[in-house]
């Protein structure tokens, strides 16, 4: 395969993993291919971490292949499992968005591949796509919308368990 041709075999992977994604939903073909020529993509290994709770990151990642756990210490030094995240899940919204160090962790279980948008790479679309800039976050807050939803519902629950409400311990 030629230079050319495996760049363009590249550029056309990226728009295919920009479509699949949530980021994907609302963009135009040509919004893809310019989302795409800035995401960078990385393999994990088994127990692998991609972030580190309490470090400041300024990526947003996205599964394509695999799994991630999110992980987080609790106040006897272990670490414990918050959640399985899956290929089309995000990850990082809130430290991409605030740059806040990251609350919990994120550990590869198995092989594992993200693709990857850096906020300074993210922040340079603005000038040249706002609408772009808008549908992505868009997208990034309907997933932290999902997250806060599923959240509060868990909430509630364990408080009905706990003290015993409405009938369901």
């Amino acid at each position: 395969m030629s230079e050319k041709e495996t760049r363009e075999y590249a550029e056309k992977l990226a728009n295919q993993l920009i479509r699949e994604s949530p980021l994907g939903v609302e963009l135009s073909d040509e919004q893809c291919d310019m989302l795409a020529g800035i995401i960078k993509v990385a393999g994990l290994r088994e127990g692998e971490y991609l972030l580190e709770e309490g470090h400041v990151d300024d990526s947003l990642h996205v599964v394509v292949g695999g799994k991630l756990e999110v992980v987080k210490v609790d106040q006897g030094g272990e670490q414990v499992s918050l959640a399985v995240l899956h290929p089309g899940d995000m990850a990082g919204e809130l430290g991409f968005v605030d740059g806040a160090p990251h609350s919990a962790g994120l550990r590869a279980l198995g092989e594992c591949e993200v693709f990857n948008i850096h906020r300074a790479d993210f922040e340079s679309l603005i000038a040249k796509d706002p609408d772009l800039v808008y549908k992505v976050m868009r997208a990034v807050m309907r997933t932290v919308h999902r997250i806060l939803r599923r959240m509060n519902f868990q909430y509630i629950q364990l408080t009905d368990y706990i003290l015993h409400q409405h009938g369901r311990y």
